[in-house]
């Protein structure tokens, strides 16, 4: 199909679709404006400006010395601020041109199902839900071996010029293409070729990345009634907002928000008295039943209106996880915790950290997705939300907006990490193996990594949580607890209130990732139609009731399998996968970077493709040398071959090797070495035939511009008047209170002052 244009132009050539949107694009920050900045907006930026430099300089310049962490928060913040306000602007107004004008899939297609104009807070609420996942809780803490200083330069660097640019420019072109998922634009615009392998990659991982995750909140929420109760009452809460939102009060957001807000707020007061009651039996289950009644959540939120239960639930958790972060910031610059980790450690060099194997480059960049960069968000940028969204000139909010504030969530993540004792730390961090399983063991191996704790310390630690024992809770969600639980008691209670902090923060995360799996399973309900759609065409019509069904079972089937088995096998199921989640959520990354490009080149954007191009360049070097690496190092700690090799030289001579117990595992690891090789090497070979076919494509569309055809959806006026930002412009104000007195444009469903 080719690209669209509005009625008043007369041509149908790349070059000049591209601009047929720009008459809308004035708006695309709220101002409506020429851009030129008055004095007094000068002087406010270059002061921000100013305290992200300082902080900058303080990070990078300190050695031998413990730094506060109110200076990363400075550093990151006025990097946020500096980014959002020109870098984002510039990508949404110069290089998309968003048009206010032109009306989106959610207007067009408004089915009360999957297409529905939703209120931009809500959906900034929904968006960053879906994508804030386990990710910029759990990386974080784990490359923090390796220093805070690396880490926290890719956390800022990575999102303002790679994962935010990535959010939003795929919620863009999916938005300019009725929602259609990454694999299928890929399919569209690269070619069957590189299509069928996007397809292919982007499902299969996208599997991986939901068990993964899904695997984090059993492991939290098992044996917790205080975290089953809350998070199983937002679930009812999140439907009465629905309903509310949709037939009782229908466009009065702020008003359902407080509501939300008081009753979410209740449901974590009541889990801690239903822990200490009668109850606490009924909502303490076992990993087995959680996993059964997780599946059952993730059919139902991927079947029922997207308005009733995953929407309202996505935006009132966001008020869970966007507070306490906030909180958690202001205990900071409160408390004025000291960086205890050093800048830089020996590991970074060395590459033979406890924690994981391998040297900075590339391990830190995969290490670190969410936060940074995440091919997971492209999904969701491609999926749930590009069929909600109301105008295209809040994308820029929705898209870049909430990748920043993801951002800001790592970068608390790393500051948990490293103000506590690095003693600590590693023997929390390091599994058993390297550390044995006494107070006594993981003292002395801890002064061999360099570093002094006594047994005494670490059972204190222990007791201040309540904990029997904090050895080896590998895996980054107890250490980002034990990190909040000393911001917050150094602030209110003191160390009376540290178990309490400990175990709270155990539940918010379980809430922070929950959200990703609900919004993740009708993600890949609608990738895996979009497949199938390419054999049955029904199935294309994603609110199609036997295909909603059909490819939902399907979805949850397959991760809830690898959960199921992962479970009850300690080395089995996902747990057998879960070495491939980092490398094959940066490979996707880069999918969703190479049909971006691709876009930007065929729709005669080519000057600007460096925009999407060069992040694309530095994650394919990032995510291929990983790759390499996980395929032919010759260290069993890094290469899954070699590993191997040794775990077969193991069973041969009749040697049992840690961590395996016995033989059988011993045969398992072999297997999960070899089935985790072949799929690093399957996965690599399918981003390199896509990057591949994309620069195939690239090439002839600037070779002969009048050959390229796109898939774009024809341009329609908008009848609908929404605010692009969180606050209304003057300008946006008048409009809408001109629709809402009938002389302009109808605010449409849920939109309007409230």
């Amino acid at each position: 199909m080719p690209e669209s244009t509005p009625a008043s132009s007369a041509q149908n050539t790349p070059s000049s679709t591209n601009s047929s949107g720009s008459s809308g694009s004035g708006s695309g920050s709220g101002s409506g404006s020429s851009g030129r900045l008055a004095p007094k907006s000068i002087a406010i930026w270059a002061l921000v400006a100013l305290v992200g430099a300082v902080g900058w300089g303080v990070l990078a310049l300190s050695r031998g010395e413990e730094v506060s962490a109110a200076w990363m928060l400075a550093a990151a913040l006025g990097s946020y601020a500096i980014a959002y306000r020109f870098y984002a602007r510039f990508i949404a107004r110069r290089v998309l041109k968003v048009d206010k004008t032109r009306a989106t899939p959610a207007e067009r297609l408004d089915n009360g199902v999957d297409f529905h104009p939703t209120d931009r807070r809500v959906l900034f609420g929904h968006h960053f839900a879906a994508v804030a996942g386990a990710g910029p809780l759990v990386g974080p803490v784990l490359a923090a071996q390796m220093g805070y200083l690396p880490g926290t330069i890719w956390i800022v660097a990575g999102v303002i010029f790679a994962g935010a640019v990535q959010d939003m420019v795929t919620l863009f072109f999916s938005t300019r293409r009725d929602g259609r998922s990454l694999g299928q634009i890929a399919r569209d615009e690269i070619g069957p070729f590189g299509g069928a392998a996007a397809l292919i990659a982007v499902f299969l991982i996208m599997i991986i990345l939901l068990a993964v995750l899904a695997l984090v909140i059993v492991n939290a929420l098992a044996d917790s009634p205080w975290g089953v109760f809350s998070i199983a009452m937002t679930i009812p809460i999140a439907l009465f907002m629905g309903v509310y939102l949709r037939v009782l009060r229908p466009g009065k957001v702020s008003e359902v928000s407080l509501i939300g807000v008081a009753l979410l707020l209740l449901a974590i007061v009541a889990g801690g008295w239903v822990a200490e009651s009668s109850l606490a039996d009924t909502f303490t289950l076992e990993a087995g039943t959680l996993v059964i009644w997780m599946i059952v959540y993730g059919f139902l939120a991927s079947v029922l209106p997207v308005w009733m239960l995953l929407a309202p639930r996505d935006y009132l958790s966001t008020f869970m996880k966007v507070g306490t972060i906030a909180l958690l910031a202001v205990g900071v610059v409160v408390a004025l915790p000291t960086m205890k980790m050093d800048a830089v450690t020996e590991f970074a060099s060395r590459g033979d950290g406890p924690v994981f194997a391998g040297s900075m480059f590339p391990f830190v960049f995969i290490t670190i997705a969410c936060g940074a960069l995440s091919g997971f968000h492209a999904l969701v940028s491609s999926g749930t939300t590009p069929k909600m969204v109301q105008k295209e000139t809040q994308i820029r909010m929705i898209g870049y907006g909430a990748m920043l504030t993801e951002s800001f969530v790592a970068i608390m993540a790393m500051i948990t990490a490293c103000i506590i004792d690095p003693g600590l730390y590693f023997a929390v961090n390091s599994p058993a193996g390297v550390i044995g399983g006494t107070v006594e063991s993981a003292s002395q191996a801890v002064a061999n990594l360099g570093f002094t704790i006594s047994p005494d310390q670490l059972a204190q630690a222990a007791k201040d949580v309540e904990e029997s024992s904090l050895l080896s809770r590998t895996g980054g969600a107890p250490t980002f607890a034990l990190g909040m639980s000393d911001i917050f008691s150094s602030v209110i209670g003191g160390t009376g209130m540290k178990a309490f902090w400990y175990h709270f923060a155990i539940m918010f995360e379980a809430l922070f990732i929950l959200t990703t799996v609900d919004a993740g399973t009708r993600v890949g309900r609608f990738m895996l139609q979009d497949m199938l759609g390419n054999v049955y065409k029904p199935m294309r019509q994603v609110s199609w009731k036997p295909g909603v069904w059909f490819a939902s079972a399907v979805v949850v089937g397959a991760w809830g399998y690898f959960l199921w088995v992962g479970v009850h096998d300690p080395l089995g199921g996902i747990n057998q996968l879960f070495p491939l989640f980092g490398i094959a959520n940066q490979l996707l990354a880069a999918v969703a970077l190479a049909v971006c490009t691709t876009l930007l080149v065929k729709s005669g954007r080519l000057k600007w493709a460096w925009v999407t191009g060069v992040p694309l360049a530095w994650d394919a070097a990032v995510t291929l040398t990983a790759s390499w690496q996980k395929i032919f190092s010759d260290d069993p700690r890094v290469g899954f071959f070699t590993q191997r090799d040794v775990y077969q030289a193991g069973i041969d001579n009749g040697e049992v090797i840690p961590p395996a117990t016995s033989m059988d595992e011993m045969h398992t690891v072999v297997t999960n070495s070899t089935v985790d090789g072949v799929l690093s090497a399957l996965f690599a070979i399918l981003i390199i035939v896509v990057i591949a076919d994309a620069a195939r494509v690239c090439y002839k569309a600037i070779r002969d511009p009048q050959s390229v055809k796109l898939s774009e959806t024809p341009y329609v006026k908008s009848e609908l008047v929404a605010p692009a930002g969180l606050i209304p412009t003057k300008e946006e104000k008048a409009e809408l209170a001109a629709a809402s007195n009938g002389t302009g444009a109808s605010t449409g469903t849920g939109v309007g002052p409230s």
